[in-house]
Protein backbone atom coordinates (compact mmCIF):
# COMPACT_ATOMS: atom_id res chain seq x y z
CA UNK A 1 0.00 0.00 0.00
CA UNK A 2 2.58 2.33 0.37
CA UNK A 3 2.71 5.72 -1.90
CA UNK A 4 5.40 7.58 -2.27
CA UNK A 5 5.11 11.03 -3.59
CA UNK A 6 8.35 12.30 -4.78
CA UNK A 7 8.16 16.25 -5.64
CA UNK A 8 11.31 17.46 -6.83
CA UNK A 9 13.29 20.51 -9.05
CA UNK A 10 12.25 19.80 -12.79
CA UNK A 11 15.81 20.51 -13.54
CA UNK A 12 17.48 17.36 -11.76
CA UNK A 13 17.80 14.54 -13.79
CA UNK A 14 16.90 11.80 -11.89
CA UNK A 15 16.78 8.10 -13.23
CA UNK A 16 13.02 8.00 -12.00
CA UNK A 17 12.22 4.12 -12.58
CA UNK A 18 15.95 2.89 -10.83
CA UNK A 19 14.77 5.66 -7.96
CA UNK A 20 11.50 3.87 -7.56
CA UNK A 21 12.87 0.75 -7.21
CA UNK A 22 15.38 1.50 -4.77
CA UNK A 23 13.24 3.04 -2.85
CA UNK A 24 10.03 0.41 -3.18
CA UNK A 25 13.57 -2.21 -2.10
CA UNK A 26 13.96 -0.10 1.19
CA UNK A 27 10.21 0.27 2.27
CA UNK A 28 9.87 -3.36 1.65
CA UNK A 29 12.69 -3.66 3.70
CA UNK A 30 11.40 -2.24 6.69
CA UNK A 31 7.66 -2.51 6.91
CA UNK A 32 5.29 -5.73 6.28
CA UNK A 33 5.04 -5.31 2.36
CA UNK A 34 5.76 -6.29 -0.80
CA UNK A 35 6.61 -4.78 -3.95
CA UNK A 36 3.79 -4.85 -6.39
CA UNK A 37 1.71 -2.78 -3.52
CA UNK A 38 4.12 -0.12 -3.32
CA UNK A 39 3.72 3.56 -5.89
CA UNK A 40 5.60 6.05 -6.57
CA UNK A 41 4.73 9.33 -8.18
CA UNK A 42 7.38 11.57 -9.20
CA UNK A 43 6.06 15.55 -9.71
CA UNK A 44 8.36 17.42 -10.89
CA UNK A 45 7.96 21.19 -10.28
CA UNK A 46 8.77 24.14 -13.00
CA UNK A 47 9.87 26.62 -9.96
CA UNK A 48 11.66 26.40 -6.46
CA UNK A 49 13.06 28.34 -3.52
CA UNK A 50 15.13 27.35 -1.13
CA UNK A 51 15.87 29.84 1.33
CA UNK A 52 16.48 33.48 -0.33
CA UNK A 53 17.02 31.37 -3.49
CA UNK A 54 20.73 32.63 -3.64
CA UNK A 55 21.72 28.83 -2.91
CA UNK A 56 20.88 27.34 -6.56
CA UNK A 57 19.98 24.24 -4.78
CA UNK A 58 17.96 21.85 -6.16
CA UNK A 59 14.54 20.59 -3.91
CA UNK A 60 13.11 17.21 -2.94
CA UNK A 61 10.13 16.57 -0.95
CA UNK A 62 9.23 12.96 -0.25
CA UNK A 63 6.34 11.72 1.45
CA UNK A 64 5.64 8.17 2.18
CA UNK A 65 2.02 7.28 2.93
CA UNK A 66 2.02 4.13 4.86
CA UNK A 67 -1.48 2.66 7.00
CA UNK A 68 -1.80 3.09 10.04
CA UNK A 69 0.02 1.01 13.15
CA UNK A 70 3.65 1.33 12.58
CA UNK A 71 6.15 2.17 15.49
CA UNK A 72 7.88 5.15 15.57
CA UNK A 73 11.14 3.33 15.25
CA UNK A 74 10.12 2.08 11.90
CA UNK A 75 9.20 5.52 10.85
CA UNK A 76 12.35 6.96 11.62
CA UNK A 77 14.03 4.23 9.99
CA UNK A 78 11.66 4.56 6.59
CA UNK A 79 12.92 7.87 6.38
CA UNK A 80 16.39 7.50 6.93
CA UNK A 81 16.43 4.74 4.31
CA UNK A 82 14.92 7.02 2.02
CA UNK A 83 17.27 9.77 2.31
CA UNK A 84 20.17 7.43 2.11
CA UNK A 85 18.49 6.10 -1.27
CA UNK A 86 18.08 9.73 -2.41
CA UNK A 87 21.38 10.76 -1.66
CA UNK A 88 22.80 8.21 -3.36
CA UNK A 89 20.77 9.32 -6.39
CA UNK A 90 21.65 12.90 -6.59
CA UNK A 91 25.27 14.39 -8.08
CA UNK A 92 24.52 17.99 -6.77
CA UNK A 93 23.56 20.07 -4.05
CA UNK A 94 19.86 19.78 -2.96
CA UNK A 95 17.59 20.64 0.13
CA UNK A 96 15.72 16.87 0.83
CA UNK A 97 12.93 16.83 3.30
CA UNK A 98 11.34 13.21 4.24
CA UNK A 99 7.77 12.57 5.91
CA UNK A 100 6.37 9.29 6.45
CA UNK A 101 3.27 10.00 6.92
CA UNK A 102 0.07 7.45 8.14
CA UNK A 103 -3.23 7.05 6.57
CA UNK A 104 -6.29 5.87 8.76
CA UNK A 105 -6.73 2.22 7.87
CA UNK A 106 -11.07 2.31 8.61
CA UNK A 107 -11.41 5.07 5.98
CA UNK A 108 -8.10 4.38 3.34
CA UNK A 109 -9.02 2.23 0.51
CA UNK A 110 -6.79 1.69 -2.96
CA UNK A 111 -8.55 0.04 -5.99
CA UNK A 112 -7.16 -1.15 -9.59
CA UNK A 113 -9.72 0.78 -11.79
CA UNK A 114 -10.02 -1.61 -15.25
CA UNK A 115 -12.00 1.02 -17.04
CA UNK A 116 -15.09 1.43 -19.00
Amino acid sequence: MPQILVDHSAELALDHAALAAELHKAVTEVIDTTLPECKTLFRPAARHTVGDGVSGEALVLVELKILAGRTTAMRAELTARVLEVLRAHLDGPAAIGVQVTELDRDTYRFVHHAGR
